[in-house]
């Protein structure tokens, strides 16, 4: 009885291990995505020079008003440096904060709550962007996951966008480039709208996390290509699992 006690113990540890591993992994994963397009974008010599994290959760916890306000009165708590503004109509309740980290960085809260039978629907909104990107913003990922987890409730489905340009004007043709692009992330495309100044390609990489269906397909990642000709700069936007932003 003692040895099976001993044994049954190990395998309670080693799964509650294995639980915590695939949690972290689940966790870094969101982190990360960001950071990856960031890293491959510089890998092939693109300067960047826009990025953008956006995130959205509808919060189905929430049973009436008082607790929206609850739930908001806590954020303030935690970020009071934020400006915060409220606006009440008779069909809506709205929270909204916004830092400026810098002139290049900003963040913004969006808590919108409506009456619907009774109850409230109610959704959160989460946007942080910025200009460029330099060596002292890979730990940004890190920074950005953290205020996730104080904001939503784990359900947030995350947006990453980045927008940039080549370096240097580039002798390959807009294909190449795109093939390029995929291969640094080591993406199979899923599907493309293909035209001579302009390419729109959605793919699967297996380095992102967040993902969609589309046409029974898998996809966690979209290019949009725009150039002016052989020779001329190649406006670039790639974004997981979907683009968020013209281009």
């Amino acid at each position: 009885m003692k040895n099976l006690a001993i044994f049954l113990s190990i395998i309670g540890l080693i799964g509650f291990m294995l639980i915590n591993i695939g949690n972290k992994t689940t966790v870094a994963k969101g982190e990360l995505d960001l950071l990856t397009l960031a890293s491959g974008m510089q890998g092939e010599n693109i300067l960047i020079k826009e990025w953008s994290l956006h995130a959205r959760e509808k919060m189905g916890n929430f049973q009436s008003l008082q607790e929206v306000e609850a739930f908001t009165d806590e954020l303030q708590q935690k970020y009071p440096d934020w400006e915060w503004r409220f606006q009440t109509t008779e069909k809506s309740w709205e929270a909204t904060a916004v830092i400026e980290e810098s002139e290049t960085q900003s963040e913004t809260v969006k808590i919108l709550s409506t009456p619907t039978k009774g109850q409230v629907q109610t959704y959160v909104i989460y946007e942080a962007k910025g200009q460029g990107w330099e060596k002292e913003q890979q730990s940004l990922a890190t920074t950005l996951n953290s205020k996730i987890s104080d904001i939503f409730r784990g359900n947030a489905t995350i947006f990453s966008c980045i927008q940039g340009e080549f370096n240097d004007k580039i002798k390959k043709s807009l294909p190449d480039t795109v093939n390029q692009l995929l291969a640094a992330f080591n993406a199979k495309e899923i599907e493309a709208l293909k035209e001579d100044q302009f390419i729109s390609t959605s793919a699967y990489s297996p380095l992102l996390g967040e993902s969609i269906e589309t046409n029974g397909k898998e996809m966690n990642m979209q290019l949009g290509l725009r150039t002016k000709g052989m020779g001329a700069k190649t406006n670039i936007v790639i974004g997981t699992p979907i683009i968020t932003i013209e281009y």
